[in-house]
């Protein structure tokens, strides 16, 4: 079978989105609409009214849409008539090509045109660009039959990665339940409960206390020191933990913060409002990445995205932050603000928290430990299952769109 090199162009009709205004959009309606975040994201959640949508800038079934902002994403469209918006194209059928074998050919070409794109915010394609795309491929009939084996071979595939992808969904509520769990009502032996007045936490062991966290650890903030004096920030030996750092306690894996992306020096800290806070300080990130806690392994100063706690001799500081990842959708729902959202200092001032005794302090710290790590590890081996299973899929891909499996053999 000869295969030949040719261009998107000749392969297919490419259509551009539509400019809508956003005065027309609905929450309902006939026609929805899709938008770059609609492209992988059910259900639609905006809508136009079908007048106003011109035909070209239909999509129906059996269209290959392609986003042209951020990551370049494509889908064969298989979601019904829907209107496409602005900063979108979609490859229409001209005959001379099945554009499902199109749909599993282009992706790496558009991953390539993304790494070379420079862009400072938000990457761009061109319409230009795609119909420049050039691929190996056979005659139609040939691209069928090779879009048939991977359809056949994808749908083996795509149900075990959903399934794994479901089991750490329900292995990460399983982890948050268990600590929510183990910080509000204990690991030891059945004891007598009592209401607790928190909203996350109804009842409590009835020998524990809720009380103002100042009660039993002291309030601090970070600062920024001057960006303008330049002297501030030569010398720079003091470990400065920013929003930069926070990467390391989204997934909450890690009870104590490592390096510093950032230093400030013994000047910039002299002369802002920023402390050297001593190790066991528990942070809590208030600004933007909103909710995600940690120990200071070392002494470390951090910028005003930050309320820092130093734990009182009756506080343990890992059971102060387990507290914490407890409290997680308690924070969500404390931020304020359009923009920047952000917890105020009078909203963390008047937190209360369940305080046990500090040596079942200690073994609820050694039970989350043991048990949030086998969740973890159970967790790793699903996401490696996913990573092999995609290398496997867009290995199996690669080799099909450009011959070098005959599919007819493999199938």
């Amino acid at each position: 079978m000869m295969w030949h090199e040719r261009r998107v162009s000749e392969m297919a009709e490419l259509v551009n989105g539509f400019p809508f205004e956003s005065a027309n959009f609905r929450d309902r309606g006939p026609v929805p609409l899709v938008r770059i975040r609609d492209i992988l994201n059910e259900p639609f959640l905006t809508f136009v009214p079908s007048a106003i949508v011109p035909d070209s800038a239909l999509i129906e079934n059996g269209d290959v849409v392609i986003g042209m902002d951020g990551d370049f994403n494509l889908v064969y469209w298989r979601r019904g008539v829907a209107a496409l918006n602005q900063r979108l194209c979609l490859l229409r059928s001209n005959g001379r090509s099945d554009l499902r074998f199109l749909a599993y050919a282009l992706p790496p070409h558009l991953k390539v045109i993304n790494d070379l794109t420079y862009s400072t915010t938000v990457k761009h394609l061109s319409s230009a660009q795609v119909r420049a795309i050039r691929l190996p491929a056979p005659d139609i009939e040939e691209q069928g039959v090779i879009a048939d084996f991977l359809d056949r071979e994808t749908a083996r595939i795509d149900p075990l990665i959903a399934e794994q992808q479901r089991l750490i969904e329900l292995l990460r509520e399983r982890r948050q339940a268990t600590i929510e769990a183990a910080t509000g009502h204990g690991v030891d032996e059945p004891v007598s409960m009592r209401s607790s007045g928190l909203s996350w936490s109804t009842e409590i062991p009835e020998h524990w206390v809720v009380a103002n966290i100042r009660r039993f650890a002291t309030m601090k903030t970070g600062h920024t020191p001057s960006r303008s004096n330049a002297e501030y920030w030569v010398d720079c030996t003091i470990p400065w933990f920013t929003l930069a750092d926070v990467w390391q306690l989204r997934d909450g894996k890690r009870t104590y913060l490592g390096a510093a992306a950032n230093l400030i020096s013994e000047a910039g800290l002299a002369n802002s409002s920023a402390e050297l806070l001593p190790a066991g300080t528990v942070v809590l990130s208030r600004t933007a990445s909103v909710g995600f806690s940690g120990v200071m392994p070392v002494p470390m100063a951090t910028s005003q995205d930050f309320w820092n706690w130093i734990p009182g001799d009756r506080l343990d500081g890992t059971y102060l932050m387990w507290v914490f990842r407890a409290m997680f959708r308690e924070f969500q729902a404390m931020m304020i603000g359009s923009t920047h959202k952000t917890i105020y200092q009078s909203t963390a001032a008047a937190i209360r928290i369940p305080v046990p005794p500090l040596d079942e302090q200690r073994r609820i710290v050694a039970y989350l430990d043991e048990q949030t790590t086998k969740v973890d590890a159970l967790i790793a081996e699903a996401e490696r299952f996913i990573e092999l299973a995609r290398e496997r899929r867009s290995a199996l891909i690669t080799a099909a769109v450009t011959g070098q499996i005959d599919v007819r053999e493999a199938a």
